[in-house]
């Protein structure tokens, strides 16, 4: 289960070659948002150490204007109410189109489900057959920055809106062991995001993380639930795409030490996933900070999330 985050989808990257170094292979996933975007790679080419390489060198060769193009005509339209978006989503239809390698949901080489949410009523989507690449780009509309996606009578929006969240899909679907791959939020920015893209973009991760951490307690005994540990601290924008290599390196070393030592194994794991922020050093180094506590219990510092 891949969850979204921006450009912090790079962590999960790292994961996937981790779990795949130690055999653990998929027999189904499901996407949110850029999770969506991996997990349609993983469709396409599945998970084998040269299809996850390949993966890695896309992601490391992405810029922001690959994924988010700006433009002042648009953001204006966007404020005059003509179009119903900052940025075009053309850019990310492009790189799916050009490296998906299937076209139908169907064909997928592991089975791949993706999800969505529908902008009227909140209700929650799995898309699981049919065209790849407006399924992605409507798991992917984050509200206000990317359009919705009209499919099948509906407008559909991230999937990390909804209620109901992929735990739930993935229950629905008959799982009884659940990797969690949780892209993360930025816990050790140095300043609050101040474009709206980047705030838009650290709100929905917090709401994803939020999301996520909820549904762990709601299914906790409902099958075997394996919380992979998202990055801390972290000083990395969900609109940074230059930091991707970092971000793969220090995701497949933090997932295998946290598998190698049996931290998948350890209870009530939504309490490594508490959403927090850091204290700032004397030597203004975002990445040395040390946590300011979340929640009673988060335990967040155990995971060790790795530099």
């Amino acid at each position: 289960m891949l969850s979204g985050g921006g450009s912090l989808g790079a962590v999960q990257v790292g994961m996937l070659q981790a779990l795949a170094a130690r055999g653990i292979e998929p027999d189904l996933v499901i996407g949110t948002s850029v999770g969506a975007v991996n997990a349609a790679w993983v469709a396409g080419h599945g998970t084998s150490r040269s299809s996850l390489a390949d993966l890695e060198t896309l992601w490391r060769s992405l810029r922001r204007p690959d994924v988010f193009p700006a433009s002042v005509l648009r953001a204006l339209g966007a404020m005059a109410g003509l179009v119903p978006s900052l940025v075009s989503a053309r850019g990310l239809e492009t790189l799916l189109t050009r490296n998906v390698g299937i076209r139908d949901l169907a064909e997928s080489a592991v089975p791949v489900h993706v999800t969505a949410t529908d902008l009227l009523t909140g209700e929650g989507v799995l898309l699981s057959t049919g065209d790849v690449v407006p399924a992605v780009l409507a798991s992917a509309a984050i509200p206000g920055v990317y359009p919705p996606v009209r499919r099948d009578g509906r407008y559909l929006v991230d999937g990390g809106v909804a209620d109901h969240t992929a735990l739930a899909r993935a229950l629905d679907l008959g799982a009884e062991e659940i990797y969690v791959l949780p892209a993360g939020h930025p816990c050790a920015l140095p300043a609050a995001p101040r474009t709206a893209l980047g705030v838009a973009l650290h709100s929905l991760a917090i709401l994803t993380q939020q999301g996520l951490i909820s549904e762990l307690r709601r299914f906790d005994g409902a099958a075997t639930l394996r919380v992979l540990p998202p990055l801390c601290p972290l000083s990395v924008s969900g609109a940074d795409f230059s930091q991707a290599a970092k971000l793969v390196a220090r995701g497949r070393r933090a997932t295998g030490r946290w598998l190698d030592e049996g931290g998948v194994d350890l209870p009530h794991p939504e309490r490594f996933l508490a959403v927090h922020d850091h204290g700032v050093p004397a030597g203004g180094d975002p990445d040395a900070r040390a946590a300011r506590p979340g929640p009673a219990g988060s335990g967040h510092q155990l995971h060790g999330g790795g530099r």
